[in-house]
């Protein structure tokens, strides 16, 4: 579990030559990371319903992380249907959450001092990138998926 372990062995974990964890993962918590930079600005901007929102969604991301290294290790295992729906929609996810937080971070860079902009605007930044290549991994997974059953 990612949330449980210290960022030097889950950084062990994806650099490790293993299947999973590796890009999903370190996707989920590329966005998990600007999520909680995206609680930060709207806390400053007084916006605590955005900042709950965003510590949420750091949460599930994190979990999203976890989810995505046991759904590519389970197609591997076995290529049913179910393991070929998972790792397109458990990027298709992290991509959805990142997107949530672009808009999050975006509204509190509106409304803050400029020594909060620069983490709100590396928040949408970083979760932007996140979300980009969420959409790319799902995308790679459908043709893997399409190869395999061909």
């Amino acid at each position: 579990m990612l949330r449980e372990q210290s960022v030097d062995d889950v950084l062990a974990a994806i650099g490790a030559k293993t299947p999973a964890p590796a890009s999903g993962a370190a996707t989920a918590l590329t966005a998990a990371l600007a999520a909680a930079l995206a609680e930060l600005s709207a806390r400053y901007a007084g916006d605590e319903a955005g900042a709950e929102r965003a510590r949420t969604l750091a949460a599930e991301l994190v979990e999203l992380g976890d989810a995505d290294a046991t759904a590519y290790a389970a197609f591997l295992a076995d290529k049913n249907e179910k393991s070929r729906a998972e790792i397109v929609r458990i990027p298709e996810e992290i991509a959805r959450g990142a997107d949530e937080v672009v808009e999050l971070a975006l509204a509190a860079a509106e409304r803050v001092s400029t020594s909060v902009a620069g983490d709100a605007r590396a928040a949408a930044e970083l979760a932007r990138a996140a979300a980009g290549v969420a959409r790319g991994l799902a995308q790679l997974n459908r043709a893997q998926i399409n190869r395999a059953g061909s």
